[in-house]
């Protein structure tokens, strides 16, 4: 079973797509049940997948690899490391219970709305697991098309004109990328679509190749994260996605932004990832105190967490550049943590705007007199973006900023004051929602959370409180996966400084005879 175990995962939704393709459209009843087991199930498959990890192992693991398109070279393989992971916990974690979080949200077109969910988590899930640079692209694209139909039919009154951007945004990058990736199938002889063999070719590629490749490959990546100044689409999707889109938005799908620049940026591309590491980490710290800044002055508190997320994604770009075991692992975990948090506010929001069809902060005030649980649950999880001590906000963003002071003080310093400005704008924002007079006569007779509503927001605070408590358990399946990739990278990269103030370096030649230079530099 260990050999299907992720054809089975990432596939289990579209027979969940076929069974309620089956269903009369008028039976809601069935067609949610079917959804909720599905992606319920799915979800115990990746905790299967994570009780047989073995954290020893940095390479992949679960392997399946069989031909698939054969005359162009193209497999069906796919596999996970400690990197992707948690990433596919994450995905199917957020799945269900966003699948459950729409039980009583949508009532018209049901039977498409699920199935646009589920076609996603497979779409999300094969990014994550593949192994052929092709299949990942597939997939890639995949995801696009439910995104698409979920803001474009159920999302708000600018559904339209949010849904065009976010599409055009992510063909530009998708296009480019496409263009690269057969750049190098053509340059690396025509024979193969390996994730590993073409990055093994990709970095002996001489340094401007790599840096028109890096470009073509992390602009895509850039505008998924979304890193500033690329993330004006995500604002819109996000206000007018339904509750569930903007979770799995958030929760996964900018997480593939990250993903891809440590997948394939990173290790394919080390001698230009170099060149460009000052220019990451000075838009990440953009990002970071920008994302901050404009979300203090938002009216609307969707429009609040959105542009949260553009300060937080800026946190784990951050953590990347400083390429050194705090920082890389710092940043994975804050990619959890971001889709935890961030997918958990997403749902609270959405359970407020039912009861008052508003999201605007101004038409509340004093809620926590009338729904004092869900007034609970809203300060917890936004006291975890904040990044409170024994939150899991703390951790990932301890260890990012840990790392980053270690290569470059001035940007962790800087990066520091993102934690300040989400105090502010979080504190401020519970305030003006939660405590004070209640004014408004709408307010007055909200009705608290019902138990399927509680039963959707606790596994986020077992989480919460899991990660601050106890990092570990979700730091030591990818400890020796980051240790590698570090080790594949600074294999050809001289020095991590982000100031790069350091000496010139003599990339490795495997065909030449090693100095101790050379040596050093490997090593």
């Amino acid at each position: 079973m260990d050999s299907s175990i992720l054809t089975i995962l990432t596939f289990l939704p579209i027979l969940g797509v076929i069974l309620i393709w089956l269903t009369d459209k008028e039976n809601h009843r069935l067609i949610k049940y079917t959804a909720w087991a599905v992606t319920f199930i799915d979800f115990v498959f990746s905790l299967y997948i994570y009780f047989n990890f073995d954290m020893a192992e940095s390479g992949f693991q679960f392997v399946y690899d069989i031909p698939w398109i054969s005359q162009f070279g193209i497999r069906y393989a796919v596999g996970i490391d400690g990197i992707s992971l948690w990433l596919v916990i994450l995905t199917t974690f957020l799945g269900w219970l966003a699948v459950w979080s729409s039980w009583t949200a949508i009532k018209d077109r049901l039977k498409g709305y699920m199935i646009s969910l589920l076609i996603l988590q497979t779409g999300m899930l094969g990014v994550f697991v593949s192994m052929d640079l092709f299949l990942f692209y597939v997939f890639w694209e995949v995801m696009l098309i439910p995104m698409y139909f979920l803001i474009g039919i159920w999302g708000g009154p600018r559904k339209i004109y949010a849904t065009i951007k976010f599409v055009l945004f992510t063909m530009l990058g998708s296009l480019l990328m496409l263009v690269a990736i057969l750049f190098i199938y053509f340059k690396s002889g025509g024979t193969t679509f390996s994730i590993s063999e073409l990055t093994q070719f990709c970095v002996t590629l001489p340094v401007s190749t790599q840096m028109w490749l890096f470009a073509a490959f992390g602009l895509a990546f850039a505008i998924k994260v979304p890193m500033f100044p690329f993330h004006t689409w995500l604002p819109d999707a996000h206000v007018q996605a339904p509750t569930a889109g903007s979770v799995i938005l958030a929760g996964v799908l900018l997480k593939m932004g990250t993903y891809g620049f440590l997948r394939f940026c990173m290790p394919m591309f080390p001698e230009a990832f170099e060149q460009f590491i000052p220019a990451i980490a000075v838009l990440a710290v953009i990002g970071i105190i920008y994302g901050a800044l404009v979300a203090m002055v938002q009216k609307d508190v969707k429009s609040l967490v959105a542009f949260s997320s553009v300060s937080h994604m800026g946190f784990i770009m951050l953590g990347l550049t400083a390429l050194n075991m705090q920082g890389m692992q710092g940043a994975i975990l804050q990619m959890l943590n971001h889709g935890i948090s961030t997918g958990a506010l997403f749902m609270i929001v959405g359970m407020i705007y039912e009861r008052r069809h508003t999201r605007l902060i101004a038409e509340f005030g004093g809620v926590f007199k009338s729904m004092p649980i869900w007034s609970t649950f809203f300060m917890i999880v936004a006291l975890s973006s904040i990044g409170l001590p024994f939150t899991n906000g703390f951790v990932g963003e301890f260890l990012i900023l840990t790392g980053t002071f270690g290569v470059a003080p001035v940007y962790a310093i800087l990066g520091a004051t993102g934690v300040i400005l989400a105090a502010c704008y979080m504190l401020w924002m519970i305030k003006r929602v939660l405590f004070g007079e209640l004014t408004k006569d709408a307010n007055k007779n909200l009705k608290d959370l019902k138990m399927f509503e509680k039963l959707v927001l606790v596994p986020f605070i077992i989480m919460i409180f899991w990660i601050g408590i106890y990092p570990s358990t979700f730091l030591n399946p990818m400890k020796h996966s980051v240790e590698k990739l570090i080790g594949d990278v600074t294999k050809y990269v001289r020095h991590t400084e982000i100031d790069n103030e350091a000496e010139a370096y003599v990339p490795y030649n495997p065909h030449e005879p090693q100095t101790e230079e050379h040596a050093d530099v490997r090593h």
